[in-house]
Protein backbone atom coordinates (compact mmCIF):
# COMPACT_ATOMS: atom_id res chain seq x y z
CA UNK A 1 0.00 0.00 0.00
CA UNK A 2 1.45 3.38 -1.07
CA UNK A 3 1.17 6.15 1.29
CA UNK A 4 2.11 5.11 4.72
CA UNK A 5 2.05 8.23 6.57
CA UNK A 6 2.03 9.70 10.04
CA UNK A 7 0.00 12.69 10.49
CA UNK A 8 1.06 14.05 14.05
CA UNK A 9 2.20 17.30 12.83
CA UNK A 10 -0.90 17.66 11.95
CA UNK A 11 -3.03 16.73 14.88
CA UNK A 12 -0.33 19.23 16.77
CA UNK A 13 -1.16 21.68 14.52
CA UNK A 14 1.68 23.93 12.81
CA UNK A 15 2.65 24.56 9.40
CA UNK A 16 3.03 20.87 8.29
CA UNK A 17 -0.96 19.86 8.30
CA UNK A 18 -1.31 21.45 4.92
CA UNK A 19 1.32 19.66 3.53
CA UNK A 20 0.44 16.20 5.15
CA UNK A 21 -3.10 16.78 3.66
CA UNK A 22 -1.52 17.46 0.28
CA UNK A 23 1.30 14.98 0.32
CA UNK A 24 -1.70 11.80 0.81
CA UNK A 25 -4.42 14.01 -1.68
CA UNK A 26 -1.14 13.67 -4.30
CA UNK A 27 -1.10 9.99 -3.76
CA UNK A 28 -4.60 8.78 -4.43
CA UNK A 29 -3.95 11.10 -7.33
CA UNK A 30 -0.99 9.32 -8.71
CA UNK A 31 -2.94 6.19 -8.14
CA UNK A 32 -5.80 6.79 -9.65
CA UNK A 33 -3.79 7.90 -12.96
CA UNK A 34 -2.60 4.53 -12.60
CA UNK A 35 -5.87 2.79 -12.28
CA UNK A 36 -6.37 4.59 -15.38
CA UNK A 37 -4.08 3.46 -17.09
CA UNK A 38 -3.97 -0.25 -16.65
CA UNK A 39 -7.51 0.16 -17.45
CA UNK A 40 -6.39 1.45 -20.70
CA UNK A 41 -4.13 -1.47 -21.45
CA UNK A 42 -6.45 -3.51 -20.03
CA UNK A 43 -8.97 -2.92 -22.60
CA UNK A 44 -6.78 -3.36 -25.60
CA UNK A 45 -5.50 -7.12 -24.25
CA UNK A 46 -9.35 -7.75 -24.13
CA UNK A 47 -9.79 -6.54 -26.99
CA UNK A 48 -7.47 -9.44 -28.76
CA UNK A 49 -9.07 -12.06 -26.61
CA UNK A 50 -10.74 -14.38 -29.04
CA UNK A 51 -8.72 -13.05 -32.28
CA UNK A 52 -5.02 -14.18 -33.87
CA UNK A 53 -3.37 -12.91 -31.59
CA UNK A 54 -4.73 -14.44 -28.33
CA UNK A 55 -2.20 -16.60 -26.68
CA UNK A 56 -2.06 -17.61 -23.48
CA UNK A 57 1.03 -15.23 -22.41
CA UNK A 58 -1.70 -12.14 -23.67
CA UNK A 59 -3.83 -13.92 -20.63
CA UNK A 60 -1.40 -14.21 -18.11
CA UNK A 61 -0.51 -10.90 -18.92
CA UNK A 62 -4.06 -9.76 -18.51
CA UNK A 63 -4.23 -11.18 -15.27
CA UNK A 64 -1.23 -10.26 -13.79
CA UNK A 65 -2.39 -6.70 -14.78
CA UNK A 66 -5.83 -6.84 -13.13
CA UNK A 67 -4.44 -8.65 -10.29
CA UNK A 68 -2.07 -5.52 -9.57
CA UNK A 69 -4.71 -3.04 -10.55
CA UNK A 70 -7.35 -4.94 -8.09
CA UNK A 71 -4.75 -4.02 -5.20
CA UNK A 72 -4.33 -0.45 -6.41
CA UNK A 73 -8.31 0.22 -6.21
CA UNK A 74 -8.01 -1.21 -2.34
CA UNK A 75 -5.17 0.75 -1.48
CA UNK A 76 -6.34 4.17 -3.09
CA UNK A 77 -10.00 3.11 -1.12
CA UNK A 78 -8.01 3.21 2.30
CA UNK A 79 -5.80 6.05 1.37
CA UNK A 80 -9.07 8.05 0.36
CA UNK A 81 -10.70 7.22 3.85
CA UNK A 82 -7.82 7.76 5.66
CA UNK A 83 -7.75 11.56 3.97
CA UNK A 84 -12.05 11.80 5.12
CA UNK A 85 -11.03 10.91 8.17
CA UNK A 86 -8.82 13.55 8.93
CA UNK A 87 -9.76 16.25 11.09
CA UNK A 88 -10.61 19.73 9.44
CA UNK A 89 -8.89 22.85 9.62
CA UNK A 90 -10.23 25.87 12.01
CA UNK A 91 -11.08 28.41 9.23
CA UNK A 92 -14.73 27.73 6.92
CA UNK A 93 -12.75 28.61 3.93
CA UNK A 94 -9.99 26.20 4.21
CA UNK A 95 -12.71 23.43 5.31
CA UNK A 96 -14.41 24.07 1.59
CA UNK A 97 -11.20 24.00 -0.40
CA UNK A 98 -9.82 20.18 1.53
CA UNK A 99 -13.96 19.32 0.37
CA UNK A 100 -13.49 19.89 -3.14
CA UNK A 101 -10.58 18.45 -3.41
CA UNK A 102 -11.72 15.31 -1.71
CA UNK A 103 -14.91 15.06 -3.89
CA UNK A 104 -12.54 15.90 -6.78
CA UNK A 105 -10.50 12.44 -5.85
CA UNK A 106 -13.56 10.49 -5.11
CA UNK A 107 -15.43 11.45 -8.19
CA UNK A 108 -12.00 11.04 -10.27
CA UNK A 109 -12.08 7.50 -8.24
CA UNK A 110 -15.35 6.52 -9.16
CA UNK A 111 -15.13 6.95 -12.71
CA UNK A 112 -11.91 5.16 -13.06
CA UNK A 113 -13.29 1.84 -10.69
CA UNK A 114 -16.62 1.92 -13.25
CA UNK A 115 -13.88 1.14 -16.60
CA UNK A 116 -11.87 -1.11 -14.32
CA UNK A 117 -15.09 -3.05 -13.32
CA UNK A 118 -16.36 -2.47 -16.85
CA UNK A 119 -12.98 -4.14 -18.48
CA UNK A 120 -13.18 -6.90 -15.45
CA UNK A 121 -16.60 -7.93 -17.01
CA UNK A 122 -15.90 -7.51 -20.52
CA UNK A 123 -12.80 -10.04 -19.89
CA UNK A 124 -14.88 -12.59 -17.82
CA UNK A 125 -17.29 -12.86 -20.53
CA UNK A 126 -14.67 -13.56 -23.06
CA UNK A 127 -12.38 -15.69 -21.61
CA UNK A 128 -15.85 -18.05 -20.21
CA UNK A 129 -17.04 -18.02 -23.84
CA UNK A 130 -13.66 -19.01 -25.40
CA UNK A 131 -13.49 -22.16 -22.60
CA UNK A 132 -16.30 -23.20 -22.99
CA UNK A 133 -15.97 -23.06 -27.09
CA UNK A 134 -13.36 -25.70 -25.98
CA UNK A 135 -15.13 -27.48 -23.53
CA UNK A 136 -17.83 -28.20 -26.06
CA UNK A 137 -15.53 -29.58 -28.81
CA UNK A 138 -13.92 -31.94 -25.90
CA UNK A 139 -17.32 -33.27 -25.08
CA UNK A 140 -16.46 -32.01 -21.36
CA UNK A 141 -19.56 -29.33 -20.83
CA UNK A 142 -19.68 -26.03 -19.34
CA UNK A 143 -17.55 -25.55 -16.03
CA UNK A 144 -19.24 -22.86 -15.02
CA UNK A 145 -22.42 -24.84 -14.99
CA UNK A 146 -22.64 -26.55 -11.62
CA UNK A 147 -21.48 -29.52 -10.66
CA UNK A 148 -22.41 -31.69 -13.97
CA UNK A 149 -18.96 -30.33 -15.10
CA UNK A 150 -16.95 -32.39 -12.16
CA UNK A 151 -18.95 -35.36 -12.91
CA UNK A 152 -18.36 -35.39 -16.66
CA UNK A 153 -14.50 -35.08 -15.86
CA UNK A 154 -14.32 -37.66 -13.20
CA UNK A 155 -16.00 -40.12 -16.04
CA UNK A 156 -14.06 -38.91 -18.15
CA UNK A 157 -10.62 -40.20 -15.96
CA UNK A 158 -12.66 -43.42 -15.56
CA UNK A 159 -13.72 -44.78 -18.92
CA UNK A 160 -10.94 -43.80 -20.39
CA UNK A 161 -12.39 -42.24 -23.60
CA UNK A 162 -9.41 -42.15 -25.74
CA UNK A 163 -11.26 -40.18 -27.87
CA UNK A 164 -11.58 -37.11 -26.27
CA UNK A 165 -8.35 -37.62 -24.03
CA UNK A 166 -6.51 -37.23 -27.72
CA UNK A 167 -8.82 -34.02 -28.15
CA UNK A 168 -7.80 -32.58 -24.68
CA UNK A 169 -4.38 -34.20 -23.27
CA UNK A 170 -3.23 -33.97 -19.80
CA UNK A 171 -1.48 -30.54 -20.25
CA UNK A 172 -4.21 -28.81 -21.97
CA UNK A 173 -6.39 -30.09 -19.32
CA UNK A 174 -4.60 -28.77 -16.65
CA UNK A 175 -3.86 -25.37 -18.61
CA UNK A 176 -7.71 -24.95 -19.16
CA UNK A 177 -8.34 -25.89 -15.35
CA UNK A 178 -5.93 -22.90 -14.96
CA UNK A 179 -7.84 -20.61 -16.57
CA UNK A 180 -11.02 -21.27 -15.57
CA UNK A 181 -9.39 -20.51 -11.57
CA UNK A 182 -8.47 -17.45 -12.98
CA UNK A 183 -12.04 -16.48 -14.33
CA UNK A 184 -13.19 -17.22 -10.99
CA UNK A 185 -10.62 -14.93 -9.04
CA UNK A 186 -12.20 -12.66 -11.55
CA UNK A 187 -15.51 -12.33 -10.87
CA UNK A 188 -14.43 -12.86 -7.14
CA UNK A 189 -12.40 -9.11 -7.55
CA UNK A 190 -15.05 -7.59 -9.84
CA UNK A 191 -17.30 -8.44 -6.42
CA UNK A 192 -14.40 -7.10 -4.56
CA UNK A 193 -14.87 -3.64 -6.50
CA UNK A 194 -18.66 -3.84 -5.71
CA UNK A 195 -17.43 -3.38 -2.28
CA UNK A 196 -15.56 -0.79 -2.28
CA UNK A 197 -18.29 1.17 -4.45
CA UNK A 198 -19.86 0.76 -1.23
CA UNK A 199 -17.51 1.89 1.16
CA UNK A 200 -16.91 4.88 -1.03
CA UNK A 201 -20.53 6.21 -1.37
CA UNK A 202 -20.60 5.50 2.41
CA UNK A 203 -17.83 7.88 2.93
CA UNK A 204 -18.80 10.54 0.70
CA UNK A 205 -22.17 10.59 2.00
CA UNK A 206 -20.79 10.51 5.81
CA UNK A 207 -18.33 13.78 5.22
CA UNK A 208 -21.34 15.41 3.55
CA UNK A 209 -22.90 15.32 6.49
CA UNK A 210 -19.73 16.25 8.46
CA UNK A 211 -19.02 18.96 6.22
CA UNK A 212 -23.06 20.16 6.67
CA UNK A 213 -22.65 20.05 10.31
CA UNK A 214 -19.70 22.07 10.42
CA UNK A 215 -21.22 24.66 8.13
CA UNK A 216 -23.87 25.15 10.34
CA UNK A 217 -22.06 25.35 13.47
CA UNK A 218 -20.58 27.76 11.83
CA UNK A 219 -23.67 29.50 10.70
CA UNK A 220 -24.36 29.88 14.37
CA UNK A 221 -21.33 31.29 15.42
CA UNK A 222 -21.81 34.00 12.57
CA UNK A 223 -25.25 34.80 13.97
CA UNK A 224 -24.63 34.59 17.47
CA UNK A 225 -21.52 36.88 16.84
CA UNK A 226 -24.07 39.43 14.99
CA UNK A 227 -26.06 39.33 17.87
CA UNK A 228 -23.51 40.44 20.48
CA UNK A 229 -22.10 43.08 18.15
CA UNK A 230 -26.01 44.25 17.90
CA UNK A 231 -26.00 44.00 21.50
CA UNK A 232 -22.82 45.40 22.05
CA UNK A 233 -23.99 48.48 19.59
CA UNK A 234 -27.04 49.30 21.47
CA UNK A 235 -25.09 49.40 24.76
CA UNK A 236 -22.63 51.38 23.04
CA UNK A 237 -25.80 53.74 22.07
CA UNK A 238 -27.65 53.54 25.71
CA UNK A 239 -24.51 54.64 27.30
CA UNK A 240 -23.67 57.71 24.93
CA UNK A 241 -27.33 58.66 25.28
CA UNK A 242 -26.90 58.26 28.82
CA UNK A 243 -23.77 60.58 28.82
CA UNK A 244 -25.35 63.48 26.86
CA UNK A 245 -28.55 62.92 29.36
CA UNK A 246 -26.59 63.64 32.27
CA UNK A 247 -24.69 66.06 30.39
CA UNK A 248 -27.77 68.09 29.68
CA UNK A 249 -28.76 68.30 33.43
CA UNK A 250 -25.73 69.17 34.19
CA UNK A 251 -26.22 72.23 32.23
CA UNK A 252 -29.73 72.48 33.22
CA UNK A 253 -28.62 72.64 36.92
CA UNK A 254 -25.92 75.03 35.97
CA UNK A 255 -27.91 77.56 34.21
CA UNK A 256 -29.93 77.63 37.33
CA UNK A 257 -27.52 77.47 40.21
CA UNK A 258 -25.95 81.16 37.81
CA UNK A 259 -29.62 82.34 37.82
CA UNK A 260 -30.30 81.92 41.85
CA UNK A 261 -26.91 83.48 42.29
CA UNK A 262 -27.57 86.33 39.76
CA UNK A 263 -30.52 87.33 41.46
CA UNK A 264 -28.89 87.52 45.05
CA UNK A 265 -26.09 89.92 43.52
CA UNK A 266 -29.24 91.82 42.49
CA UNK A 267 -30.84 92.29 46.13
CA UNK A 268 -27.28 92.68 47.73
CA UNK A 269 -26.27 95.71 44.93
CA UNK A 270 -30.01 97.17 45.74
CA UNK A 271 -29.64 97.54 49.63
Amino acid sequence: MEGNYSFSSYHNGGPGREKDFQKLAQTIGTSIQKISQNVSSMQKMVNQLGTPQDSQELRNQLHQIQHYTQQLAKDTSANLKELTGLPLPSYASEQRQWKMQKDRLADEFTTALNMFQATQRRAAQKEKEQIQRVRANSGLGDPFGGSRYSEQLIELQDNGRQQDVQVMDEMNLQLLEEQEQAIRQLESDISDVNQIFKELGAMVHEQGEVIDSIEASVEKTEVFVGEGASQLRQASNYQIGHRKRKALMLGIVSVICGAVLLIIWIKIQTI
